[in-house]
């Protein structure tokens, strides 16, 4: 399985729209059965359309992958954390921040506890910050969003959402990837639509 970016995945299956073979449509995923083996997409937004077809049919399929939605975005790690909107490819809101978390501590005894309480502190007063500002910035778009996409490190990311009430209706509209950035900034964030609207490809011989 691999994840491959819509414009790509588009020109890799527009020149297999009739031709001999077999397609299923359901669950959310489209199974092309083609003479060189079986190819399995899932657009990342879902698939509603349903059918069998005795030929090869790519055409809701290219619709589904071809759709942009509205998405909130929250990436958060320990040092840094950024959260927009993407309409589209296009970032139409954003906030990124960091805060300085300290490594994890080698030796024992007293300095280690001061050493872990101090880290502690840190990644506490960094939390407070992503919630605060996720609460700021994402509240607004709150009935407008259909999608929330979280990223970044899964710990960190609970616990932001955890953090604040205002933040209860982001979950329950979050895909099922996880975006595993290694460092939450500006520049990741408009990259990100690359990512989120890649579909998930099984291929089989």
């Amino acid at each position: 399985m691999r994840y491959i970016g819509r414009a790509n995945l588009a020109k890799r299956l527009a020149p297999l729209d009739g031709v001999p073979g077999r397609s299923v449509y359901g669950g959310g995923s489209a199974r092309l059965e083609l003479a060189e083996g079986t190819l399995t997409v899932t657009p990342p937004f879902g698939l509603d359309h349903e059918g069998e077809y005795d030929r090869v049919v790519v055409d809701p399929l290219l619709a589904a992958l071809q759709a942009d939605r509205r998405v909130a975005v929250l990436l958060v790690r320990l040092g840094g954390y950024a959260l927009g909107v993407l309409e589209g490819e296009k970032l139409v809101d954003s906030k990124v921040g960091t805060r300085f978390v300290k490594g994890r501590h080698k030796k024992g005894g007293s300095s280690a506890n001061r050493f872990r309480r101090r880290r502690e502190e840190q990644e506490r007063d960094l939390i407070e910050a992503a919630a605060a500002e996720a609460a700021r910035v994402l509240g607004p778009w709150r009935n407008r969003v259909e999608h929330v996409a979280l990223g970044g490190d899964r710990t960190a990311a609970g616990r932001t959402l955890a953090e604040r009430p205002e933040l209860d209706w982001l979950a329950p509209l979050a895909l099922e990837r996880f975006f595993d950035v290694p460092d939450p900034r500006l520049r990741v964030l408009q990259e990100l639509p690359y990512q989120l609207y890649a579909a998930k490809v099984d291929e089989a011989d």
